[in-house]
């Protein structure tokens, strides 16, 4: 046996949260006995992927051996078989949340499921203690080369993946002890806490989460890339100064730590090596009442590249120093994580055959706020888009929004205004669960995009001279101020102010979770007695 890098127990091996799932729904013709040999061969060739484990409970080390048999690949034909859309639900669910026995199982699963003729699902999960992002990212791309390429006739050429444990490199404990005290000097007097935009409603915590997204238009993107780029800052960074921004206009607190999360491949031989090579970086940004948008873009970056560069740095070590009190089994330093999400979401299995990102339900989350940063390339343009994971248990649920519009409203200021200070523009926080604002809201943004004083609540957008163009404008400025994802369809719907007014009030309660693993368990006795049967 392998002795793994990993300190964990046996509940942190459980926890939902360790799981990688993805559900990628596929628009278009697709061979399913192909596309299953497809990710039968991909999961097989990885030894990862393979490796069976076992907990020294002593030493509190996994050790792991890579000789077992490799995950396989099973078929499902919902349409054929008569399974409803609820039904299908629930088996994926089941795929995504149910968890494995490291001891016994190869760490992956996959299904893929015929819906109709036009839409097929892969379904891939795996355990984030032999997957990490970019793994992901790695096995469905290869996935794809060898489904074209099967339906092309031709064997791909695809590279022999080396062992993960010949990539990995341990730095001595002398240097890892004096890189410890660097960082931990950086980041010492910072609090470990953040004051988050809403309260939970239970002291027990949850796992279960929920997302919410907002994207800014291609006129205010291009001027909040242009300023950003004039400092000298990624996508990455710039996400930094806005969530740092937007978490000080709401409360008090001036000096924040910020997880992210570092890829871990330095090394050129890990590059295409599938495994858990992700590791956890804080870093810490800060500003002040005289703090400007473009100073508060450079102390992003400052921080940023000081984090980049530490990146190889255990953070269970730092904990142990900054926070001795901390769970071992929640984030040590901080509850807030901001990623850039550079996945692709629309990836295309072959020619004909699009595929999109299904979002994830249940979705369990491991931070108390996590913000993902993406430039969207769109026809109109690029466009930021800014989203947010969030517990379901909290008191408020206007809250999530109104912090979606703040985050937009930090954007609009520093694309409009660069030289100014932060906190001497303060977000006003619309109540979106107040009739009232809500009115006030939509009548004001209408009043703007017709250019008129006069608006009445209950005559038609259109009958108040707007027209087809005036609607895409008004969408626009009607997300960027509620924080909420609108579709034109929508306002074409509700086409009046009182109509539209109403399309903001707070969400329904995201329901509880279906499946786990009954739900797995019953759907293959399902399939297993229909095979038998026939």
């Amino acid at each position: 046996m392998q002795q793994g890098l990993w300190v964990l127990d046996r509940d942190e091996l459980l926890k939902p949260t360790q799981l990688v799932p993805s559900v990628i729904e596929f628009t278009g013709p697709v061979d399913h006995p192909v596309l299953v040999d497809a990710v039968r061969r991909a999961l097989g060739r990885h030894p990862s992927l393979r490796a069976r484990f076992r907990l020294d409970v002593k030493r509190r080390r996994v050790e792991y051996s890579t000789h077992g048999a490799p995950a396989d690949a099973g078929f499902l034909d919902a349409a054929a078989e008569g399974w409803t859309a609820a039904e299908v639900d629930r088996l994926v669910s089941a795929l995504c949340s149910t968890p494995f026995d490291l001891a016994t199982e190869a760490p992956a699963r996959a299904e893929v499921i015929r819906l109709d003729t036009e839409r097929t699902l892969l379904v891939l999960t795996s355990h984030h203690i032999v997957f990490d992002g970019l793994s992901r990212t790695m096995l469905l791309e290869e996935i794809f080369t060898l489904y074209r390429a099967a339906l092309a006739g031709v064997e791909p050429e695809l590279s022999s993946p080396p062992h993960p444990a010949s990539v990995v490199a341990e730095p001595s404990e002398e240097e890892t002890a004096a890189q410890v005290q660097e960082v931990v000097e950086r980041l010492r007097g910072a609090p470990t806490g953040v004051h988050l935009p809403f309260v939970r409603a239970s002291e027990e915590t949850s796992l279960v989460g929920a997302s919410a997204a907002t994207r800014l238009d291609p006129g205010t993107t291009a001027k909040v890339l242009a300023v950003a780029a004039q400092e000298g800052c990624t996508t990455f960074m710039l996400g930094v100064a806005l969530l740092a921004a937007a978490l000080a206009r709401g409360s008090t607190q001036r000096d924040f730590l910020i997880a992210f999360a570092w890829p871990g491949r330095d090394r050129p031989e890990a590059a295409d090596v599938i495994g858990m090579f992700i590791t956890t970086v804080v870093l810490r940004v800060s500003l002040d009442g005289s703090t400007t948008w473009r100073e508060l873009l450079r102390n992003a970056r400052t921080g940023s590249m000081e984090a980049f560069m530490d990146s190889d740095v255990p953070l269970d070590a730092i904990s142990a120093e900054l926070n001795p009190k901390r769970n071992a089994l929640w984030p040590p330093l901080t509850p807030v994580l901001l990623n850039l999400d550079d996945a692709p979401h629309t990836p295309e299995l072959a020619p004909g055959t699009t595929g999109r990102l299904r979002p994830l339900d249940p979705l369990y989350i491991k931070y108390d706020l996590a913000v993902f940063v993406r430039v969207e390339e769109s026809t109109e343009g690029r466009r930021l888009e800014l989203s947010l994971d969030h517990p379901v248990d909290i008191t408020d649920p206007s809250a999530v929004p109104a912090f979606l519009s703040d985050l937009r409203r930090s954007a609009v200021d520093l694309a409009t205004s660069p030289e100014e200070p932060v906190l001497e523009q303060p977000v006003h926080a619309i109540d979106l669960d107040d009739p009232a604002e809500r009115l006030d809201l939509v009548r004001s943004i209408w009043q703007e995009v017709l250019e008129t004083d006069e608006v009445d609540d209950d005559v038609s957008f259109f009958e108040s001279g707007g027209d087809s163009l005036l609607l895409v404008v008004l969408v626009e400025k009607l997300s960027q101020a509620s924080g909420r994802m609108l579709r034109t369809v929508d306002l074409f719907r509700s086409a009046t102010v009182s109509g539209q007014a109403d399309l903001l009030a707070a969400p329904a309660e995201v329901p509880a979770p279906a499946g786990g693993a009954g739900a797995l368990d019953a759907a293959r006795h399902r399939r297993t007695a229909g095979e038998a049967a026939r």
